[in-house]
């Protein structure tokens, strides 16, 4: 950060206290979500006229939920070098540290903030058999891990990680009912930042890949209406019957 013209930050009253302590007097500039589209061009002809630019996370590793992309983009359309230095990411470590499968895994953010668009995201995870990871904030954990119970089943086995590298920081795995139980038995857990690590769906329970539900609603959709045609294959491969009946009507080209 030293050799940075500038540093770009998400919040720059954090990452100038981190400056500060550390006497370095780079220029500091703000992108967030909601400058991003129109800061991110103007960055990238900074470094094209020759400017070393830092783009440094609140916490984790920049772009990982965090606003990025966009510059990333514009610089290296710029023809510019960008050079990424290796730091902590909570879904990693978490992953590390929850005793759940690491060899395939798919990263999902943060869930819906609203609990029927979250009830559907989980369906249609449902059945994904790799290691699934959510990011998850202090006032909807709780309600997160009760909507999991209810759409996965009580027995899948999850890891619930809080506050990583921190002083607070608390690792628990068990089924998602013992995190339940866990979350609940002490109002100090319901504080800090969570990573949620769910082990994948077991054998038997679909898993279908999307070409193939795709290639079959098409199939169905020649002779039967998106609800029957969903009702059959869901019959067949195990799938959420809800998820193909979605499917099968953007296939029909009926999607509201």
């Amino acid at each position: 950060m030293r050799e940075a013209d500038q540093i770009v930050a998400e919040d720059t009253r954090h990452t100038g206290r981190l400056l500060a302590h550390l006497q370095i007097k780079a220029r500091l500039r703000s992108l967030n979500d909601h400058n991003e589209r129109s800061v991110a061009p103007a960055i990238a002809r900074d470094i094209a006229g020759g400017q070393n630019v830092a783009l440094v996370s609140d916490a984790g590793t920049p772009l990982i939920s965090d606003p990025g992309y966009l510059l990333v983009d514009a610089v290296l359309n710029a023809g510019a070098r960008v050079v990424p230095i290796p730091g902590p990411s909570a879904l990693v470590a978490a992953l590390s540290a929850s005793g759940i499968a690491t060899d395939r895994f798919v990263f999902e953010g943060f869930l819906p903030p609203r609990r029927n668009a979250r009830l559907d995201r989980l369906r249609a995870l449902s059945t994904e058999r790799r290691t699934v990871i959510f990011y998850e904030a202090p006032h909807r954990i709780a309600a997160a891990l009760d909507d999991m119970v209810a759409v996965l089943g009580a027995a899948r086995v999850a890891g619930i990680a809080k506050e990583l590298t921190k002083l607070h920081e608390q690792v628990f795995r068990g089924t998602l009912d013992a995190a339940v139980a866990w979350l609940a038995a002490d109002p100090q857990r319901g504080r800090g930042e969570f990573v949620i690590v769910l082990s994948g769906a077991p054998a038997g329970t679909g898993g279908v890949e999307r070409e193939d539900i795709d290639r079959w609603l098409q199939a169905l959709l020649g002779e039967l209406p998106p609800a029957r045609a969903a009702r059959v294959l869901a019959r067949i491969t195990g799938e959420p019957r809800q998820m193909l009946y979605k499917r099968a009507l953007a296939l029909a080209g009926d999607e509201p």
